[in-house]
């Protein structure tokens, strides 16, 4: 079975077998396998607490599950969801992590090669 929510419908973003613990956005709410989500933490910083991306799922304490997605990110931090996950009641600063998103999407378009078809409208084909 693919990623759910739960009402039982496929998650929008889930691109990834489901292999290993599932996982909840806290964004979109949407369920996905944890490979394919990002992990934040909060670390404690000088004012509050800073959003840190941990895409090795190795930095201590608790983390909470975003999509790497403008998209979900946008909803976690308009739902204020991060405070919550993270049981942190003070501020949470989010520019590291909006950062990190922004860096992350533009080295997936720079990488991004399209096929025959997409390029020109033409499938590539060698028969005329």
């Amino acid at each position: 079975m693919g990623g759910t929510d739960r009402t039982g419908l496929r998650s929008r973003h889930s691109t990834h077998t489901q292999r290993g613990p599932t996982r909840t956005c806290v964004g979109c709410r949407g369920t996905d396998s944890w490979s394919g989500l990002l992990r934040v933490v909060a670390v404690e910083g000088e004012h509050g607490f800073v959003l840190t991306p941990d895409p090795r799922h190795r930095l201590p304490g608790r983390g909470a599950w975003l999509h790497p997605s403008r998209s979900c990110l946008d909803l976690a931090l308009r739902r204020r969801a991060f405070p919550r996950a993270l049981r942190v009641t003070a501020a949470v600063d989010s520019a590291v992590l909006v950062e990190y998103l922004g860096a992350m999407t533009e080295v997936e378009s720079e990488t991004e090669t399209e096929s025959g078809f997409d390029a020109d409208e033409h499938p590539m084909s060698t028969q005329r």
